[in-house]
């Protein structure tokens, strides 16, 4: 009957409700939305402006899915309230491994670059360390940042010794940081793929190798020959003889400037030595023919040695003008007249009878000097004690 009453019919009824219903949602809708505050939120490095009911900062990355982590950057912090035209910032953080001087650490981090990263972990960076990647590099996750710092180590380039700064970890590394250019005969010690630390001494020897040729004399040798027209002692020059001459080339190895071997290599005779000539004369000549026998007045021991007409400064003539030469098998000794007079017949132990016929300057005193025929047979006497008696 109020239907009636008001001229409503029942669906005139039902469309006025369904128009009050909306009026009310809709004016619901706009109470609700204006009650969000507006936010500037800043998502890794994108930036969007939204609306929300959410009380805290905490809230508001949760209505975005965020998955926060412990290191992540949270501007302002999470259980700050929201607030209309705030600004939010959520910068997650990366994992990087940093290794420095071999030990490694994994680490996470917000910062930007690798120097803000080693500040950050407290990792005290000098000019000559080395940083890899280098330190204005961005981070990025994942990445690997190695720092190597530089040590200070000894090394000797050719002689001369200097101390370095380095991070290198062989041999071959320094030297290539060095500048240090090495020939094919250079000798490195430790070698080259040797690993360095802050006690190795590094030396680099700088080896060269030439060739010297050098020409030398070749002696040319005394031959004599027996001449019957001259007298026994008398000497002719036949021939005087010819040096020969012989090229040696010689290896020779300088390291760090000094000559430390020389090796023969070729030797090669330029020209051949001529034999010097010499007649002997053979005809009889009165000489002193050393007797066995005679009555020993006085006998002592000497210091005796031996010698040749051929030794050197000798003239092969005795003091006496005994030609030594021409009777190679004679028995003399040299003396000291003030000890035995020159003349004197004497026998010496081991050398038997001969006479004091020479002088020679070494020769004082109880010193005597025994006429060998040969070299061989001097140099095999040697020097010693012997026992000398003197004869009437």
């Amino acid at each position: 009957m109020l239907n009636n009453r008001f001229g409503l019919t029942n669906a005139s009824l039902f469309k006025w409700s369904v128009t009050l219903i909306a009026a009310v949602l809709c004016i619901s809708l706009i109470v609700f939305e204006g009650t969000k505050a507006t936010v500037k939120i800043n998502i890794d490095g994108k930036q969007e402006t939204i609306r929300t009911h959410a009380k805290t900062v905490e809230q508001l990355l949760t209505t975005q899915d965020i998955e926060l982590k412990q290191d992540d950057l949270i501007q302002p912090s999470m259980n700050t309230a929201i607030s209309n035209g705030m600004q939010v910032t959520w910068e997650p953080a990366k994992t990087v491994t940093l290794v420095v001087n071999g030990e490694e650490q994994t680490v996470s981090t917000t910062v930007e670059t690798i120097r803000e990263l080693l500040h950050e972990q407290g990792v005290k960076i000098m000019e000559r360390d080395e940083v890899k990647p280098v330190k204005t590099a961005k981070i990025e996750d994942g990445m690997n940042v190695v720092v190597t710092e530089a040590f200070e180590l000894p090394i000797v380039i050719g002689g001369e010794e200097k101390s370095v700064w380095t991070t290198s970890t062989t041999v071959a590394d320094l030297l290539k940081q060095q500048g240090v250019s090495l020939d094919d005969d250079d000798r490195v010690e430790p070698d080259l793929q040797a690993p360095i630390t802050k006690e190795t001494k590094i030396e680099v020897v700088r080896v060269e190798k030439v060739t010297d040729v050098v020409e030398v004399a070749l002696d040319y040798a005394v031959v004599t020959r027996n001449d019957s027209s001259l007298s026994s002692g008398e000497e002719r020059v036949i021939s005087k003889g010819q040096e020969g001459k012989v090229k040696k080339t010689f290896e020779v190895v300088i390291e760090n400037g000094k000559e430390v071997s020389r090796e023969l290599i070729n030797k090669e005779t330029v020209r051949e030595s001529k034999d010097r000539i010499v007649a002997i004369g053979t005809k009889s000549t009165n000489q002193p023919i050393i007797s066995r026998g005679g009555t020993a007045v006085k006998e002592f021991y000497v210091k005796a040695s031996a010698y040749t007409a051929y030794c050197k400064g000798c003239s092969g003539k005795t003091r006496t003008g005994i030609d030594l030469r021409a009777n190679p098998n004679v028995k003399v000794i040299a003396v000291d007249p003030n000890v035995i007079p020159l003349g004197t017949k004497v026998w010496v132990d081991g050398y038997g009878y001969a006479i004091a016929g020479d002088t020679g300057s070494a020769i004082k005193g109880n010193r005597i000097d025994l006429f060998m025929p040969s070299s061989a047979a001097a140099t095999a006497f040697g020097v010693k004690n012997v026992k000398i008696k003197i004869l009437e």
